[in-house]
């Protein structure tokens, strides 16, 4: 599994430098810590909501029926 680097912002780097990188994961990897971060309504979860991420067509088409079928709360 590839090692992840956090680095800390303390607004002093040069924005223009900061160039957004694509990392590939399998969904396994990170689906636990979707999970835990929407159950615990965590703060940083929101600040990714208008993001965008690539999904497969075929994923894509079982979570858009998983959510038309899904019964109400």
């Amino acid at each position: 599994m590839m090692r992840h680097r956090l680095r800390l912002f303390t607004g002093e780097e040069d924005s223009a430098q900061d160039v957004a990188e694509n990392v590939t994961v399998k969904l396994a990897d990170i689906s636990r810590a979707l999970q835990d971060a929407t159950r615990w309504n965590r703060t940083w979860l929101s600040d990714f909501a208008d993001d965008e991420i690539q999904v497969s067509s075929d994923l894509y088409e079982i979570l858009s029926t998983y959510m038309r079928l899904r019964p109400g709360a």
